[in-house]
């Protein structure tokens, strides 16, 4: 407890010395000006970038010049939001992946230099998932489930002829995850729980199916890459250890071999095109930490540095002289860049915040910690409005993150920058069964959702009450998905600890979800189930107790709830049924339904108008400010 009593210590010594200040209040329409662009495919001749941006006001397709010197938006949908995926490995045609209104089903487009869109996927009601390209060049990989919509088949597609052919059929809950470099060998995993999966490897020429993750109790495994010669598997995993850590099998001997470990979870790693480098991603306390290897010395090859800010992913050119970086903060949205390994040359391609708004009107995330009701150590990060301080006491917002098992990291938020800049202090809870932390605490809210996680959330009251600037009659509570459940569950389970709540396409029927997983996640139900119940068995009465909608006679605070109509995990009805309940108590209720939207907000016209309206809600039924 020493750890702990020392950072609340910190943490209330800087509430008593914070000097506040006033900033310059933006709109939701000039927090949603921000442009929002990521990825990063080099084109075969390593002038161009390929990359995703909300520029239009929808996600489009652009190619930057990797000079600096100019972009090119390459499509221009008006209604459905369009992910790159690649540049083709030798001419300017590209891939990339659509659905239709937020239903997830996925298909994967090829646009040639023209402009002509094919549709490569174009089984109606299947899901396909691009798996990489051949290391040859004249294939790529990809996954579907258009032969039986519960499992995804692995197929390899020839990339002059565009005729799919399927290379492994996948009857029994497998997921195909990597070819190897030759493409001789498939690895495929096999959920068992969500703390516990097996992993295989396929051989295409004996046929054959080796089981290379035996082990004894709880274990992760996913694969990672291949040696350029299919002589060792590098692998994923935390057997025997709290946290994921990078390994190697070697296919002829069977010996394993720790490469990479560290007190965090390795993310991903991989090799650049011709293994001049080995890229190794780090989940260090809610923010990615990149290690690019030079794999001849064994040396870590020096990355430009940012002030204020950090380099968030990575991807190499073919050529390997150029390294595409993604960069930002909480005060800033990540812009790319490229490196240039020779001379050095580091050029910015984007400038992603809207130049309307001061950097400095922003506050960075801080990461803090605060002991729960059983003494368990809780991550977070805090966010402090200028404006507070003990003399001007704030609002507060406790944000919930999704899952179960995400994570709220540090990174640019349009939602929190604009709720901070409106004078509402944030803190990003990562409650027990939050990832990046071990698997232990990753494990401890398994059966006890909305039960000891919730307890996790209630018990930041006192942390936010220590800080001396949050006016404690004035604490919210705000998630997304499975944090929409915690909102609800707060608000039914904990009615008199938060003043309001605001649900975002949340859970509030844990029965009626569990039973309408979509067909495509067949091969994780069992895995699902065991983590939250089985609501064919016995388990649906926990599931029946836990689930607000059973005892919205609870809710006396007010309630704002976001709806995609097309969500595909959390239907509409759930959010119908709970608004309506909730009514019935004469208790205030703002719901708002965006009919061309999924489990997550794409459009910016819908992210302005929802979330504008929060505020509004916040300024009303928490600051108690007067709307006219």
């Amino acid at each position: 407890m020493k750890k702990l009593s020392g950072i609340i210590a910190l943490a209330f010594l800087a509430a008593c010395t914070q000097s506040s200040r006033e900033v310059t209040r933006y709109t939701i329409e000039q927090f949603y000006d921000n442009l929002s662009v990521f990825g990063g495919s080099f084109s075969s001749d390593d002038s161009r970038l390929l990359v995703t941006s909300n520029k239009t006001g929808i996600y489009n397709l652009y190619a930057l010049q990797v000079d600096g010197s100019g972009e090119e938006q390459l499509t221009d949908s008006k209604n459905e939001s369009r992910f790159a995926i690649s540049f083709f490995p030798e001419d300017d045609r590209f891939l990339f992946s659509s659905d239709q209104g937020g239903n997830e089903i996925n298909h994967i487009y090829m646009q040639d230099p023209e402009g002509k869109v094919t549709d490569l996927t174009p089984w109606e009601g299947a899901v396909s998932e691009f798996g990489g390209w051949a290391h040859d060049l004249g294939s790529f990989y990809f996954m579907s489930n258009q032969r039986d919509p519960r499992y995804f088949d692995q197929f390899r597609m020839d990339i002059q002829t565009l005729e799919p052919v399927m290379i492994f059929e996948n009857n029994e809950g497998f997921d195909p995850v990597l070819v190897s470099t030759t493409g001789r060998y498939l690895v495929l995993t096999r959920p068992i729980t969500t703390s516990n999966n097996e992993m295989y490897l396929l051989d295409f020429e004996t046929g054959a199916m080796k089981h290379i993750s035996q082990h004894e109790g709880d274990a992760t495994y996913a694969p990672a890459d291949f040696s350029l010669d299919d002589d060792i598997l590098y692998f994923l995993t935390d057997e025997g250890g709290e946290f994921t850590y990078l390994s190697s099998y070697k296919l002829d001997s069977g010996e394993k071999e720790i490469i990479f470990q560290t007190d965090w979870d390795v993310m991903y790693s991989y090799f650049s095109y011709n293994y001049k480098f080995q890229v190794i991603g780090i989940n260090q306390d809610a923010k990615t930490v990149i290690r690019v290897i030079d794999v001849e010395s064994g040396s870590e090859v020096k990355m430009p540095q940012f002030e204020g800010g950090d380099i968030s992913s990575v991807s190499i050119s073919r050529k390997e002289n150029l390294i595409r970086l993604s960069a930002g903060s909480s005060t800033s949205p990540g812009d790319i860049y490229t490196y240039n390994f020779q001379d050095k040359k580091l050029i910015r391609l984007t400038n992603s915040l809207n130049p309307e708004i001061k950097e400095e009107d922003l506050v960075a995330g801080q990461v803090i910690r605060y002991p729960s009701f059983d003494g368990l150590e809780i991550p977070a990060i805090l966010y402090t409005p200028h404006q507070a301080s003990r003399k001007n006491k704030v609002p507060a917002l406790l944000w919930i993150h999704g899952g179960p098992g995400g994570q709220s990291r540090l990174g640019f938020s349009n939602l929190i920058q604009y709720f901070v800049n409106h004078g509402y202090a944030v803190l990003a809870v990562n409650n027990r069964g939050s990832s990046g932390y071990g698997k232990t605490f990753y494990n401890l809210d398994n059966q006890r959702h909305g039960e000891d996680d919730l307890l996790d959330c209630v018990r930041a009251k006192d942390f936010l009450e220590q800080l001396g600037y949050v006016d404690m009659e004035k604490v919210g509570i705000f998630g997304g998905s499975y944090g929409g459940y915690m909102v609800m569950a707060a608000l039914a389970f904990q009615p008199e600890a938060f003043a309001v709540g605001v649900n975002v396409f949340g859970v509030t029927n844990w029965l009626r979800t569990l039973k309408s997983i979509p067909a495509w996640w067949e091969s994780a139900r069992k895995a699902l189930y065991e983590e939250l119940g089985d609501p064919y068995t016995e388990d649906s009465i926990r599931l029946y107790r836990i689930s607000p909608l059973f005892h919205a006679e609870n809710v006396t605070k007010p309630v704002m709830v976001l709806q995609g109509a097309n969500d595909p995990r959390v239907l509409q009805v759930e959010s119908d049924e709970m608004v309506a309940a909730v009514r019935e108590n004469g208790v205030p209720v703002e719901y708002v339904i965006f009919g061309d939207e999924g489990h997550g907000f794409l459009k910016k016209e819908n992210e302005i108008e929802g979330y504008g309206k929060i505020l509004q809600f916040l300024d009303k039924y928490l600051k108690g400010l007067d709307p006219s």
